[in-house]
């Protein structure tokens, strides 16, 4: 319930920054929060038993099938009720690339399997910057070149040098500090996300006020998209038995998705695009109450069942 007020009171502020204050100044610290959101998952990371790493495979083969077959099936149609061609490709864009960076924290939080996450990352990223050009081609009629140098360069920047150095830092703590160390980087997460959470909302809440009667539609586009996601994900883990943690990730990383990476992308692949920019920008105004809503709803659900707490302590005392 903490973390749930957290990140709303993170909204709100960022909001009201962006409205009343610096919020470009903020928003400028938006790159390096979710580079050090990203390390400190690494650094938190517990090593799983190889029990858990022979599910990892599965979960993210499902995970895979969700975001590139089924959730282009929801995205396509309902971007056909937006009042402009950029509008749509912009909508478009946001909702086909899953996230490569925050859900990690989310994941954590909701008690998901976050070593699938973490091997999810390069597989998710990789791909969305492979299909970009082909999703343009067939759903918007746009027609851009696939770069491959932007997707080594993303690769690098945004998963392997953080998690590297999180999982460096993890090994070069002295053994007798360690567990106090990761104990005190994992409950820092959450403060770390709110910190994005503010970032964000203060450089884009002002887009929504440009063009409120055509961004209107694209929040409403943006909602039922993100709503039937998450209907897809939790419905798909519940029919397939998942455990918690491999249902906690699969419904997360089908909720979030890759704004700051697209529009970086988006910008060079369509320069002088900016309705098309502000959509994606757009996307992240509900992306973040409703990942904070599900989080909540995951761990009020593993909470709830016998024995929860236990099994938590004993988790957070055999970290190493």
């Amino acid at each position: 319930m903490l973390t749930t007020m957290l990140f709303l009171a993170a909204i709100a502020a960022g909001s009201v920054i962006g409205v009343f204050g610096p919020g470009c100044a903020v928003a400028g610290l938006a790159d390096p929060l979710i580079l050090l959101l990203v390390g400190a998952v690494f650094f938190t990371m517990r090593i799983e038993s190889p029990s858990a790493l022979r599910r990892a495979p599965r979960t993210a083969l499902i995970a895979i099938a969700l975001n590139f077959v089924a959730i282009p099936l929801i995205a396509a149609p309902l971007t056909l009720l937006l009042p402009s061609e950029a509008l749509r490709v912009g909508v478009l864009i946001y909702c086909l690339a899953p996230c490569t960076d925050w859900f990690l924290g989310f994941t954590r939080l909701a008690g998901g399997d976050v070593a699938a996450a973490g091997a999810l990352v390069p597989l998710q990223m990789i791909l969305q910057l492979a299909l970009l050009p082909v999703w343009l081609g067939l759903f918007a009629g746009e027609s851009v070149g696939w770069m491959p140098q932007t997707a080594a360069t993303a690769l690098l920047v945004w998963f392997a040098l953080p998690a590297g150095i999180g999982l460096a830092a993890r090994l070069l703590v002295p053994r007798s500090w360690r567990v106090r160390a990761i104990g005190v980087v994992d409950a820092g997460v959450p403060v770390l996300i709110a910190l994005v959470i503010v970032a964000i909302f203060a450089g884009n809440v002002t887009t929504i006020l440009a063009d409120p009667a055509s961004f209107a539609w694209a929040l409403v586009v943006v909602f039922a998209f993100l709503v039937a996601t998450f209907a897809l994900g939790d419905a798909t883990a519940r029919a397939l038995r998942l455990d918690h943690a491999a249902h906690a990730l699969v419904t997360v990383t089908t909720s979030a998705r890759n704004a700051p990476l697209m529009l970086a992308v988006t910008t060079v692949a369509l320069p002088d695009q900016p309705v098309v920019q502000a959509a994606i920008v757009l996307g992240m105004l509900i992306e973040f109450p409703h990942l904070t809503a599900i989080t909540h709803i995951l761990r009020r659900r593993i909470e709830r069942r016998p024995g929860t707490h236990r099994r938590m302590a004993a988790q957070s005392l055999s970290r190493r």
